[in-house]
């Protein structure tokens, strides 16, 4: 009740302050930022230094006039000279903007956020990194300017960098991105919290009108890499995220942003809870093997794959069906799709790898992923498939180990000859958008696709039965809310966990 009035009385003035104040920050920002050139850093004379004090200022009463009336902030800011980047987590909500007005760092986002009326101003003074998604190779350059910067001997602003890249609920660390730490120089981790009783935060439309908000944030030693560190990048974001969420006293989780995108995507089959897919998705990051051009790269494997007519493949046939050496890595994606299950005669069908492949790829695409499948499993003479062979499919797909189709295969076989073809299918799922609740989950109650509440624990992945491989230990749920817009291959990655 006390949040519901406060939205409708005290929000709206909120709002009008904080509106004022970015107007009246946008002068200082606009004149402070003509002429200065956004690839070459010049001195800091003085007038734009006091710009810089008064920006920091309007923009402080802005958060307070928020709610945040005060950020509790505990330990020293590395000058920088000392340490060039800054790495900021948990990212949970766009409140986390607070420490870049506060240090007005730099920091990465998007190029098309500059052309915003207004906002785009105001980030242009902090000469953010811009990523084009319109370049392809706009990652390359990011990366090959955040280290100019970084080895600048700090002459340019620190950067401040949210290394999960996407947004949390703060109840574990997920992978850290490599960006922030390809450079290998010294990082000073920041840890941020809000603790707040009732998470207004992380679930922001829960509390626009909440009378208070209180921040707290800790500037961690400065990181100095070792060379083993400079020379592997996934293994300094790895101990540097270990030393952030033991400041935390929250618990790390090997789950990505791109795990986030596969766990939450939008497609008519919704992931359950304990899809083997994630361990997938994490082992073909690994092993480099998630392709640029997958639209092109999943039709080569589809033909490939179709030619086999379901001939099961051992490890080092699936090795050279990739163009891959066997490894241990490899050994535990095998395992994923072996059907024996044990040491002597292992097979796998290399359809399944595409199926799952495709799924990792896109993930709200649906009906282009089964168009592929049927492609595979489809008889010559008729272009059709058993119930069977939907079942391995509608399996492998949902990364599951077993699924009963026989309501979904009946419903679609309206003509009752123990085949349909993918035009039946189709033709099913535009006419039942909600077809995997209504046949498949109500028929596998053991599959559940709901999101988890905030009580409830990821389940482990022990159940996969990969050989060589740990389980995946057991984390908080729901750790992807939101997303702000790859891993590279990892090779020889040590764990620390």
């Amino acid at each position: 009740a006390e949040i519901a009035l406060m939205t409708v009385t005290l929000f709206p003035i909120r709002l009008l302050i904080a509106a004022f104040m970015m107007l009246l920050a946008w002068p200082f920002a606009f004149i402070a930022s003509v002429g200065r050139s956004e690839t070459t850093v010049e001195p800091q004379c003085l007038w734009r230094r006091l710009v810089d004090i008064i920006l920091r200022i309007i923009m402080r009463v802005m958060w307070f006039a928020g709610g945040f009336h005060w950020m509790t902030v505990k330990g020293r800011r590395a000058l920088p000279t000392e340490a060039p980047i800054l790495t900021l987590a948990p990212h949970s909500s766009y409140f986390d903007a607070i420490p870049v007005t506060m240090t007005m760092s730099s920091i990465v986002m998007k190029a098309e956020s500059k052309d915003i009326p207004l906002w785009g101003t105001l980030i242009k003074y902090i000469r953010p990194v811009f990523v084009s998604r319109s370049d392809q190779d706009s990652r390359k350059k990011t990366v090959e300017e955040i280290k100019r910067r970084a080895r600048s001997g700090g002459e340019w602003p620190q950067i401040m960098i949210f290394p999960e890249g996407t947004c949390t609920n703060r109840s574990c660390l997920i992978t850290f991105k490599p960006g922030a730490f390809i450079p290998a120089v010294p990082v000073q981790p920041v840890v941020i919290r809000y603790p707040n009783k009732l998470d207004s935060i992380t679930w922001t439309w829960q509390g626009p009108g909440a009378y208070f908000w209180g921040g707290f944030l800790q500037f961690l030693p400065i990181y100095t890499p070792s060379e083993e560190e400079k020379k592997n990048p996934a293994l300094f974001a790895i101990n540097v995220r270990r030393i952030m969420a033991k400041a935390l006293g929250v618990p790390i989780t090997d789950y990505s942003f791109e795990d986030c995108q596969l766990a939450m995507a939008e497609g008519q089959l919704r992931l359950p809870v304990d899809t083997c897919l994630l361990e997938f998705a994490k082992l073909v990051r690994r092993l480099g093997l998630k392709p640029q051009n997958s639209e092109k790269v999943l039709q080569e494997y589809g033909n490939r794959a179709r030619k086999l007519e379901g001939q099961k493949l051992g490890l080092e046939g699936f090795a050279h069906f990739l163009d891959v050496p066997v490894s241990d890595m490899l050994r535990d994606m095998f395992g994923l799709f072996d059907e024996v299950k044990t040491h002597e005669d292992n097979r796998m069908d290399i359809r399944e790898y595409v199926i799952a492949l495709s799924v990792v790829c896109r993930p709200a695409k649906t009906l282009e992923t089964m168009k592929l499948a049927f492609k595979m499993f489809e008889a010559e003479e008729d272009g059709a498939i058993t119930e069977s062979e939907l079942a391995v499919i509608l399996k492998t797909a949902l990364g599951v180990s077993h699924i009963s189709v026989s309501h979904l295969f009946t419903a679609i076989d309206v003509d009752n000859t123990g085949k349909i073809t993918f035009d039946k299918f189709r033709n099913f799922v535009e006419h039942h958008q909600d077809f995997a609740d209504d046949y498949l989950y109500t028929e596998n109650t053991d599959l559940h696709s709901a999101p988890y509440n905030d009580h409830q624990t990821q389940p482990s992945l022990s159940t996969l039965k990969v050989k060589g491989a740990a389980a995946t230990s057991k984390t908080a749920n729901g750790i992807c809310p939101e997303f702000s817009d790859h891993d590279g291959t990892i090779d020889g990655l040590k764990k620390h966990n």
